[in-house]
């Protein structure tokens, strides 16, 4: 009820009718409204967030496999390759990516997708191998790469660089959820 002051000081009542009530609140529907179009919202931010991860992901394999590429240049400047594992020799020299996890085994190393990451020196150079790679990452890693003497992925193999988007897609074939095993190989 509504209250209004006379000039004299005192309160009268001011009556309404009976079905005009005031609305309070949200009805029901309104509330249901409310929370689906919340939804949409929170999924297409979800969708937005999961696509510029795996955007940085990609990036980051991409420098972490040139940083590996460097450092074992670096380190075995003027000398040649030992055919071992080069891990041990880059894990000591403080040469290996702070985003590459350090395995239990002494000289192991794995990428964001838990794939283990090795680096071993061949007769003719060094090949710095990446396990359980996603299709889309494996071809935004490969499209464009340069600087290396070939890329295997399984029975593919790529020496002509810098690599085309179809030689990519053509090399990261699995789509499983195992994903690629990539070796990179230089010298």
């Amino acid at each position: 009820m509504h209250q209004q002051r006379k000039s004299a000081g005192a309160i009268d009542q001011v009556k309404r009718p009976v079905g005009a009530q005031r609305q309070r609140g949200a009805s029901l529907l309104e509330a249901i409204a409310y929370l689906g179009i919340a939804a949409v919202v929170v999924l297409g931010a979800v969708s937005l967030l999961n696509g510029a991860f795996g955007s940085a992901k990609s990036n980051q394999l991409s420098e972490e496999v040139v940083a590996l590429r460097t450092a074992v240049r670096k380190l075995y400047m003027g000398q040649s390759y030992p055919v071992a594992s080069l891990i041990p020799s880059l894990i000591l020299a403080n040469a290996v990516p702070a985003t590459l996890a350090r395995g239990t085994a002494a000289g192991t190393l794995s990428n964001s997708w838990g794939g283990a990451v090795t680096v071993a020196g061949t007769a003719t150079g060094f090949t710095i191998t990446y396990n359980a790679i996603p299709q889309d990452v494996c071809i935004n890693l490969i499209s464009g790469a340069s600087g290396w003497t070939a890329i295997v992925q399984g029975q593919n193999s790529l020496t002509t660089f810098p690599a085309t988007v179809a030689n990519a897609t053509t090399l990261c074939s699995v789509t499983t959820v195992a994903g690629n095993t990539v070796a990179f190989s230089a010298s």
